[in-house]
């Protein structure tokens, strides 16, 4: 009997260690835990405001990626999504190195006739899909960093499915704003108790070649792709332009890899929901026409508040078109993008899981010296749902609840 007694209490005790293990694990979110973690792996600048709560890691040997942030210092929540086993293991996968990072550059398009990430002739498929090396595995040069503010930059050649090559010079200056000019940008003025984060990333593209860049035979564009941890309470909210589609298009691509499931995608008046749950892969895009300059989303269960405000070019209409197909329309691409990760197939293991908001430039049509610019800028706001929610109101139209309520359970 007491042997019996003894198993139980050695029983209970391995369970509670185990609880103890799995909060410790649950409570490894702060930034400085993360900050942490990617030191022991690589190098790392911190850029902060004059406060010092509001601070975001960049990594320049991770092409120059802000990696994560934070609202409250270094005991604050870590927002941006980590491969931590990725970048501890020290290797390089085949097809892309999915590090992590909540504003990382990229450069479209990714598939299409002329895609940088297929080589000519291939199928359009996982097999066959490569992200290019400068922007997935070289390191980007750090140019000079102050106390807010960092400059990065990159010099790269990449070829396109069409056998078009491509000089060019990319240019990041990634710059922590100070909370007084983040509410003058949102124009909001929320309740002292809310604490935010706020970072933009200035990214330029200069052809760098001799010869100009050309429709018939290929452009690019700057793509900036934000990754951030999934919930089951996180919904994507896009606000878009009204119209019929005889006159703005379809009001949402969601076609990318299959129709989006009604319960994970729903269409409003104005306003699009789309889940950021990191269960099911999918993705959604909106045309120049139905775009609006901002997206954000909510997580319900730590009560955030994203906001990503972007620059985009009243004028502009091509955009690259990256669909994974041979396209009649290579320029009538997305402006804006949000991915929910998830298994590819049955049983297959997801990248993440995480969810990401992307942005992208007009097309670059770009003689030799020519440049492209693009300004995408992320906010985090962290607070009560009642305080939160005349911010979602005034920056996304909509009230928490009814982000909360918007996709059926």
């Amino acid at each position: 009997m007491r042997y019996v007694k003894l198993l139980i209490v050695l029983i209970f005790i391995a369970t509670f260690a185990g609880c103890v293990e799995e909060k410790t694990e649950m409570a490894k979110k702060t930034f400085g835990d993360d900050l942490a973690f990617l030191k022991k792996h690589t190098d790392v600048v911190i850029l902060s405001d004059t406060s010092g709560n509001s601070q975001v890691a960049v990594l320049p040997t991770l092409q120059g990626r802000v990696m994560t942030s934070t609202a409250e210092g270094m005991d604050g929540l870590s927002f941006g999504w980590i491969n931590r086993e990725l970048i501890a293991s020290g290797k390089i996968a085949e097809h892309i190195n999915v590090y992590g990072g909540e504003d990382r550059f990229w450069i479209g398009p990714e598939g299409g006739q002329f895609s940088v990430f297929f080589k000519k002739g291939v199928q359009f498929d996982l097999e066959h899909w490569f992200t290019p090396a400068p922007i997935d595995t070289e390191p980007f040069e750090l140019v000079s960093k102050s106390k807010s503010l960092a400059l990065l930059k990159k010099d790269m050649q990449l070829e396109n499915y069409s056998g078009t090559i491509f000089n060019l010079r990319v240019d990041r200056e990634i710059r922590v704003l100070e909370r007084s000019e983040a509410l003058d940008a949102l124009g909001i003025t929320p309740a002292k108790a809310v604490k935010i984060v706020a970072f933009e990333s200035n990214n330029t593209m200069t052809n760098t070649g001799t010869k100009a860049w050309e429709k018939e035979t290929g452009l690019l564009s700057i793509w900036i792709l934000g990754m951030f941890n999934p919930s089951p309470a996180t919904t994507v909210v896009v606000p878009f332009n009204v119209g019929t589609e005889d006159e703005l298009g379809p009001t949402v691509n969601d076609a990318y890899f299959g129709k989006v499931p009604a319960n994970r995608l729903v269409v409003k008046d104005g306003v699009l929901f789309f889940s950021g749950d990191g269960q099911y892969r999918s993705k959604i895009g909106l045309s120049p026409q139905r775009a609006k300059p901002i997206v954000g989303s909510y997580d319900a269960v730590n009560k955030v508040l994203t906001i990503v405000q972007y620059n985009k070019p009243q004028t502009a209409v091509d955009y690259v078109n990256s669909m994974w197909e041979l396209q009649a329309e290579p320029y009538k691409g997305d402006v804006v993008n949000s991915y929910n990760d998830g298994p590819s197939e049955p049983g297959a293991k997801p990248l993440g899981p995480f969810y990401e908001l992307e942005t992208s430039s007009p097309s670059a049509a770009l003689k030799p010296g020519g440049t492209i610019s693009h300004i995408h800028r992320t906010y985090h706001l962290q607070g009560s749902e009642a305080d939160l929610d005349t911010i979602a109101k005034a920056t996304l139209g909509v009230t928490i609840a009814e982000i909360k309520s918007a996709l059926p359970k």
